[in-house]
């Protein structure tokens, strides 16, 4: 379970390849894996936080994206047995990814815009909304490819503001600054500046640099003589509550920006770098985001006058808030997770948004059939049930879902004398007969057993329900006998951790 990562991060690359690869570093430790980072540039404050996250830092004296580079990144990963390795850079081209694969090694390939002339790769991910087949024409025949925004990789610090819901003020006031980790042409400079100027009472910002930014003092500078509060942060890790803080962003039109769209905050973007164009073309053209264009051709005075138009325009803001989050939906990491596990199924926590499709399900004639309590549910005593088990913390419910993100069925665990679990699950009539069952059941009781202390799950099954039966049986659950379910004989299945 060791996952090797070859990425750089410096003040001319900047840290982006480098965070995002956090990101899937990060639900790749989750799942019980290890993480390791080989790093060929020097980049202090961010291996500072791969540490802090338990992860390990390798780093390689040779030429980024040379084949002596990929051969000395091949040979680390088979010392470490890696399970795969992920390769994230535009120097790292179709060479290093041949060295790669021919030494039997799995390889995940991060791009942008389809840089290599042919891709080797087992996966090559691109998570721009831009991003479309036609960027790899010259690709191993096996090679598969995870295109778009709903791949996009959002650090683990984020999962706890999905169910989050933003405030739309008519006038806003607070406004956050993130330009890049290392922003090496000082647009920060030029953003406050601008912000400066613009005519609304009790302003205030705040400014977020990366360890990388050689421009420090300049900005504490500016900062200390604006004649509103500004805060300038560096090397932040509560990203997610800044983002939430603020009213407005203005960002650079990297990966920040699935950041700000996944947490409905509406922004400007000031492209920095080459690779950015489209993406902040898109983002405008989506209504996500006020594309300001490249940041050399954008006066301080257009940035003030497009500052101010969006604080004042809370309708334009609402729509932002309500696109971006149509277009991130804090899934990507999970879905790119099911690849690197070779696991056609995923489980999410349930939301509100699906209470509904709960109990159409419950009141499916089977799953009546097979509960020991087979009256149709009134949908007024399921509203009700469901808003007190989305706080039940003795409850965990889970969606399963597929590759293709269709919705397959539902797994809830009740903990039941703190020291043992209830397990009842049911599919979608579509998916019944197919051998989904045992699979969702032993996915769903790996992860209650890894993120929590509960030592047994159970299931109580109808006699007669044979489907039931089998799937537990082939999950590894052990029967134990017999007991009674709401005055009902039911069989006892078991299985421990």
């Amino acid at each position: 379970m060791n996952l090797l990562v070859r990425v750089d991060a410096s003040i001319k690359i900047g840290t982006g390849h480098l965070m995002r690869c956090m990101a899937l570093a990060q639900a790749w430790q989750n799942i019980g894996g290890r993480a390791i980072f080989a790093i060929a540039t020097q980049a202090t404050p961010i291996e500072d936080r791969l540490v802090s996250e338990g992860m390990n830092v390798v780093h390689l004296s040779v030429e980024p994206g040379s084949a002596e580079d990929a051969i000395k990144t091949a040979n680390l990963a088979r010392q470490l047995g890696a399970t795969w390795v992920v390769v994230d850079g535009y120097h790292f081209g179709a060479e290093y990814q041949r060295i790669i694969k021919n030494c039997g090694l799995r390889l995940l390939f991060i791009d942008d815009y389809g840089h290599a002339q042919l891709y080797w790769a087992d996966l090559v991910l691109n998570q721009n909304i831009y991003a479309h087949e036609g960027l790899y024409p010259n690709r191993a025949p096996d090679t598969q490819l995870l295109l778009g925004t709903r791949y996009a990789l959002l650090r683990g610090e984020f999962c706890q503001w999905q169910e989050w819901t933003r405030k739309i003020l008519p006038v806003a006031r607070k406004v956050l600054v993130t330009l890049g980790g290392s922003d090496p042409d000082n647009v920060t400079l030029k953003v406050i500046q601008g912000l400066q100027r613009v005519d609304v009472p009790d302003l205030e910002a705040v400014v977020v640099v990366g360890g990388s930014n050689p421009h420090y003092e300049k900005l504490q500078a500016a900062v200390d003589a604006s004649p509103f509060p500004i805060s300038l942060e560096r090397n932040v890790t509560n990203m997610p509550e800044l983002i939430a803080w603020a009213d407005v962003a203005i960002s650079a039109g990297g990966s920040t920006t699935w950041e700000l769209a996944f947490m409905g905050l509406p922004s400007l973007v000031l492209v920095l770098a080459d690779n950015q164009r489209a993406i902040a073309e898109k983002l405008g053209d989506m209504g996500v985001a006020v594309n300001l264009g490249w940041h050399e051709y954008v006066s301080v005075a257009e940035i003030a006058q497009a500052m101010k138009q969006l604080l004042v325009s809370s309708g334009i803001r609402a729509e932002m808030a309500r696109h971006g989050r149509e277009l991130i939906d804090g899934e990507g990491t999970a879905r790119v997770l099911m690849h690197l596990q070779d696991q056609p199924l995923r489980l999410r926590p349930i939301r509100q948004e699906d209470c509904k499709l709960l109990w159409e399900w419950a009141n499916d004639p089977e799953v009546r059939s097979a509960s020991f309590s087979s009256d149709p549910i009134p949908w007024e005593q399921h509203l009700q049930w469901f808003a007190n088990k989305l706080h039940d913390s003795n409850c965990y419910i889970f969606i399963v879902f597929d590759y293709e993100d269709r919705a397959i069925g539902q797994v809830r665990f009740e903990r039941r004398n703190g020291n043992e679990a209830e397990i009842s699950i049911s599919l979608d009539k579509e998916k019944r007969g197919s051998g989904y069952g045992s699979r969702i059941i032993d996915i769903a009781v790996k992860e209650l057993f890894r993120h929590t202390s509960i030592p047994s799950v159970y299931a109580l099954i109808k006699p007669n329900n044979e489907t039931s039966i089998k799937a537990f049986e082939k999950a590894r659950f052990n029967k134990l006998g017999n007991k009674t379910a709401m005055g009902n004989l039911a069989l006892y299945y078991v299985k421990f951790k």
